[in-house]
């Protein structure tokens, strides 16, 4: 009877089926991922000879062999190994007549240098992977992690090369790798000895967008039977066997222990991955729709949430909407599960802050937890603003500047409150001489941002006067998005016309007497 998972398509499934035409998927390429070793042979066989379901929408049948494409990635970690795997995987290709690309890259060296760029080998044929870092992992562990990123690199340059040549969409094409049900009970078992969430335990998915894995159903010794009853001979890694990689180490001492309390442990640990995998897709379905209703402000490095409706969700999904926080504006970021509790315990109190390795800053104030990526911040602005005219701010906003006649029979004051009504105070009307500018020349008007004892006298205080960080303060504005909002003065050393989006200066107001005005805006990028 076939599993749960392969009756109903999990989540993830439904809603990544690829774009175009069903004939689009019928001639979409198939990039089979080869290493020369028992199940990978098995699949390039299989592939070529019996039935497969690569998840195009026909379930387990055969796939038209000119859509057939063999990936071979020699590491050069191996030397004359490496060569003879090489060698064989070519043969194997032609012998079933399907085209096979190999890609040399030097996986030590790149492991060496600690991060390897994906989009860079791309066109290049050495491969790219995206972002790697493991600094602080063991030598042999990052070399392992160096390669799998390469492999898939490769991969996925070469389905785009092919689904461009064959003028199919880039997501109907299929990559194919050989994991099997050994693969995934040993992948579990890996993930638990480092520390995983559900995701971890969820092992190997059956599928993540165009990579599908159809051998998960059989097991290495099933495949391993397959081949000799066919007659084909299949190469071994003897690094397979040292168990100072953790896989290795895994299905040698780990596995032989848990087979003897359960001889089917593999068939049953791949049910239960099965299971968490469709319940860890339906967590971030709701986790993702959560995180869309609480955003109350986005930027390409910072997002900012609704702290107390964050508070209220249920700790899975709070968890889940943190992490997509902080992997949004840092995608890089290291992120583990003790970071994840620490914003949650700020979210709980109500303020704070705290720091993520290598990612972001989380801070919680005025109700928003705000998480923001590392780095720089924005240049502040220091120019003139010409009048009329308009200044470009560092963050992509604008400042804009122009003089306006008060209509005949209208009040400026009436104009003033209706206008800022009308722009939510994005926009103000204020006395044109009273900034120091007239009909005839126009002028120009000084803009930076707030230094430290400025005061103004914010409209509506009559004429009191107030602190800039005051103001600021009570308008919301974190201290560290206070270098953004932009100051208008009539000099470098004059007073302050408008705190931009906030409020404007009582002395500037347009009065019963004024006849020109100046109306100043800040427009979004």
């Amino acid at each position: 009877m076939p599993s749960v998972s392969r009756r109903y398509a999990t989540s993830e499934q439904r809603f990544e089926r690829p774009s175009g035409t069903p004939q689009d998927e019928l001639r979409a390429p198939v990039v089979l991922m080869v290493s020369g070793g028992a199940d990978s042979t098995a699949l390039l066989v299989l592939a070529a000879c019996d039935a497969l379901d690569i998840d195009d929408g026909r379930g387990c049948a055969r796939i038209a062999r000119e859509r057939l494409h063999v990936l071979h990635v020699n590491h050069q970690l191996r030397g004359i190994d490496a060569e003879e795997d090489e060698e064989f995987v070519r043969e194997l290709s032609a012998r079933f007549g399907i085209p096979c690309t190999v890609r040399r890259v030097d996986v030590a060296a790149l492991a060496r240098e600690g991060t390897v760029r994906a989009r860079e080998v791309a066109s290049a044929g050495t491969a790219p992977a995206s972002g790697v870092s493991n600094a602080g992992a063991s030598a042999d562990t990052n070399v392992e992690s160096v390669g799998r990123e390469v492999r898939y690199a490769e991969a996925n340059a070469l389905a785009n090369r092919l689904s461009a040549e064959v003028g199919t969409p880039r997501s109907a094409a299929r990559i194919v790798t050989a994991h099997t049900a050994n693969d995934r009970a040993e992948t579990f078992f890996m993930n638990a000895i480092r520390g995983t969430g559900p995701a971890g335990l969820s092992s190997i998915p059956r599928r993540r967008n165009r990579i599908v894995r159809p051998l998960l159903d059989r097991t290495h010794e099933e495949l391993c039977d397959l081949l000799r009853m066919r007659g084909i001979v299949w190469r071994e890694d003897e690094t397979n066997a040292d168990t100072k990689y953790l896989r290795a180490y895994v299905r040698h001492e780990v596995m032989p222990v848990v087979k003897a309390r359960n001889p089917r442990v593999t068939a049953s640990l791949s049910t239960c991955c099965d299971i968490l995998s469709d319940e860890d897709a339906y967590m971030n379905q709701v986790a993702s729709r959560t995180y869309r209703e609480l955003q109350r402000r986005t930027s390409e490095t910072m997002v900012a949430l609704d702290a107390a409706r964050l508070a209220a969700c249920e700790v899975a999904i709070a968890r889940r909407v943190v992490r997509k926080a902080i992997l949004d504006v840092c995608p890089g970021a290291r992120l583990e599960a003790r970071h994840i509790a620490r914003v949650l315990r700020l979210v709980a109190a109500g303020h704070g802050s705290t720091s993520v390795p290598m990612g972001c800053d989380a801070r919680v104030e005025y109700g928003l937890l705000f998480v923001r990526a590392h780095g720089e911040k924005d240049e502040a602005p220091a120019s003139w603003l010409e009048v009329p005219g308009s200044l470009v701010l560092a963050d992509g906003r604008a400042l804009t500047a122009r003089l306006v006649e008060v209509p005949d029979g209208s009040r400026a004051p009436e104009v003033a409150r209706a206008h800022a009504v009308e722009f939510e105070g994005q926009s103000v009307l204020l006395d044109a001489a009273a900034c120091g500018l007239d009909r005839a020349q126009g002028g120009r008007l000084w803009v930076d941002v707030a230094q430290p004892g400025d005061v103004m006298c914010p409209l509506g205080m009559h004429g009191q006067s107030k602190k800039l960080s005051d103001l600021l303060n009570e308008a919301h504005v974190p201290a560290a998005d206070r270098h953004l909002v932009p100051i208008v003065r009539t000099g470098p050393a004059g007073q302050v016309v408008w705190v931009a989006g906030i409020r404007p200066d009582e002395r500037s107001r347009s009065t019963p007497d004024s006849r020109l005005l100046l109306e100043l805006g800040i427009t979004s990028g």
